[in-house]
């Protein structure tokens, strides 16, 4: 019989009204790992703000350091800074940090050094959620690439297939996220005189609210949403657009694959790699051809079908007992370099 293997993960600390997916990722694994490890969640004391509070969740962390296996999850790499090299595996989901925090070249300098150059240096292994961030983070830091293994994300089992017909006289689109690089005002212009009606998830900015305006383009806002009520909008709609700027790794293609909702995403960042065949791809900072991208999928059902039917596939990459097992294999890999 195996013994059960230890492992702690150290988590950031969560804010009120804020949904944090990657902690929900690695309560998924922990779950489904029930009976192989022996689990427990260490979450910062204080919120991820300023120097004080970074130093003090640090060094807590170090002091909660036990013998076993210590995951770093979510934005707050640095935890184990203080920590034994040896026993540590860190999460990195995306390296965008580098651009949305950038300021002066000294600021720069130090958010690599403390998000990236020195917890890749102070972690055993490294995982992440595509070869795209895999990428960045060599690029950022010169590791050894060996030492970074590309974990994808599970698909939550709430999502189901729902198959619903295609509404041709005006077809619902949905649009997940708000944030700089989901690029809704391109979207916005490309969808002017398609007779639609978009569903953004996600609060507006006034920017973007005039935006809409302008463009004459019908839509309703939500934000806040439950799991629940994620999973009915994608249910209620034709098309799911996702042509982000960049991601880490872009979970609203698989959500769309396994709802069985054609989906329209970009040519860049991790999104063909998440995708595989199984969206149109598009150049997002085009909007002439995010525009050719929307109209070929509403006129075009044999396209439709053949994307549907490769989002069948395309979404067993990501069965979540596969997933937690890949998570499994590196903590037994970790607990044998330590014996």
């Amino acid at each position: 019989m195996q013994n059960l293997l230890s492992v702690a993960f150290f988590q950031r600390r969560p804010r009120p009204g804020f949904n944090f997916s990657m902690e929900s990722i690695f309560a998924n694994v922990r779950e489904r790992l029930a009976g192989r490890i022996v689990s427990k969640v260490f979450i910062s004391g204080r919120f991820n703000d300023g120097t004080i509070s970074k130093f003090t969740n640090t060094l807590e962390a170090g002091r909660r350091q036990s013998g076993g296996i210590s995951h770093i999850t979510g934005e707050v790499h640095f935890l184990n800074l203080l920590m034994k090299r040896r026993r540590v595996v860190l999460t990195i989901h995306d390296c965008r940090f580098m651009s949305r925090k950038a300021g002066s070249k000294l600021q720069t300098t130090i958010i690599k050094w403390l998000y990236l150059k020195a917890p890749v240096n102070k972690s055993a292994l490294v995982t992440t959620v595509s070869e795209a961030t895999k990428a960045d983070i060599v690029r950022y830091t010169n590791c050894d690439p060996e030492k970074i293994i590309v974990i994808p994300v599970a698909i939550n089992e709430s999502f189901r297939p729902t198959p619903k017909p295609f509404e041709l006289s005006c077809p619902k689109i949905l649009q997940i996220g708000t944030g700089d690089n989901k690029n809704l005002v391109r979207l916005t212009e490309a969808l002017k005189d398609i007779p639609c009606h978009l569903t953004i998830v996600g609060q507006l900015s006034e920017e973007q609210q005039k935006y809409l305006q302008q463009a004459g383009v019908e839509y309703t806002n939500k934000y806040n949403l439950s799991q629940e009520e994620i999973i009915d909008v994608y249910k209620a709609c034709d098309i799911v657009s996702f042509v982000s700027l960049f991601e880490g790794f872009g979970m609203p293609i698989i959500e769309a694959n396994t709802i069985e909702r054609v989906v329209l995403t970009s040519n860049l960042s991790s999104m063909p790699e998440v995708a595989g065949d199984a969206a149109l791809f598009v150049d997002p900072y085009n909007v002439a051809d995010i525009r050719r991208g929307l109209q070929e999928l509403i006129n075009n059902e044999e396209l439709r079908t053949r994307l549907i039917d490769n989002g069948r596939r395309n979404r067993e990459r990501f069965n979540p007992d596969v997933i937690a097992e890949q998570y499994y294999q590196i903590y037994r890999r970790l607990d044998k370099s330590l014996n």
